[in-house]
This record gives structure tokens, sequence and C-alpha cells, in this order.
């Protein structure tokens, strides 16, 4: 239920049943050739970024990242999460109770039985992993996002 209320109260973010997200303008800001975007990237960023691909559980060093600061898109600097709204899920990936404004983009994704919801830079469209509605209060919202797709900048 919570879920539905959420993706409701979405208000400009693109919520697509299919396709990759788009921003309302049908363009990103950051825009590069599939073949910019690996040379930019690396096989492993790529993979996420581009592919919509999920780096092993446990493996990023942003899960045990403390300081304060921000955590920007890997493929365009774009802000996306402060750490003040980090937690730790225990689910293996960096995890944040809400999204910095005007940074995401949204779309269903059915590439598993149960439906989800990916999240995606509105700047430069990168995969960074998906929402879930068991998180802690006040929004009840899981950002269970790649760490390969951000970048920590301390305070």
């Amino acid at each position: 239920m919570r879920r539905g209320l959420f993706l409701g109260a979405l208000g400009g973010a693109a919520l697509l049943s299919t396709g990759i997200v788009r921003p309302a303008s049908g363009t990103f800001e950051v825009t590069h050739s599939d073949a910019e975007w690996k040379k930019i990237l690396g096989p492993d960023r790529y993979y996420i970024l581009r592919q919509n691909g999920t780096e092993p559980a446990f493996s990023s060093p942003l899960i045990k990242e403390t300081r304060k600061g921000t955590y920007f898109c890997a493929g365009c600097n774009l802000a996306l999460f402060s750490s003040a709204v980090k937690y730790d899920s225990g689910d293996g990936w960096p995890s944040f109770w809400t999204v910095l404004p005007n940074a995401t983009l949204t779309r269903a994704d059915y590439e598993l039985v149960e439906e989800r919801t990916e999240v995606h830079c509105r700047r430069c469209g990168g995969h960074l992993g998906h929402i879930f509605d068991d998180g802690p209060a006040p929004t009840h919202l899981r950002y269970c996002i790649d760490g390969l797709a951000l970048t920590f900048v301390p305070a």
C-alpha cells in the first residue's frame, strides 16, 4: 500500500512500464555513445549504470561509509543522496530512505516475477538500483543502490 502512495506522489518523475526511463524533455542532459560510456565508466560501472546490472551483495566499500557527505552519480556526477539519510539495511548494498530533490527517475521493472521499481539518475539515465517499501520512517522506503553507481564526497 505504501508503495502505491509513494509512486502516486512522485509527481514529475517518469514512471514507465516499458523501455528506458526518459525525462519529460525526452533527452538526458548528459549523453554519450555506447562506446564513450564504456570508456568513461569501465566494465563494472558500465554493466550497472548502462546495462541495469547489479554488483555482488556486500562487495561495495560504500556499505560501511559513515562519514558525512554526499553520494553522486558515477556516470554524470549529479548529487543523489545525503549521508544523513543513509542507513544499514543489512541487504548488502548501500541503502537510503530518500533521495535528494530532482535527482532520480523511476520505472517499473518486471525482470523478476514480482514487480520492482528501478531508480535511474535523472541527468544521465544511469541505472542506480531499486526502491522497496520496507525502509525506515519517515518514508518507509529503501533505496537499494549499487555502490559502483555512486561516488562519495565527504563533507
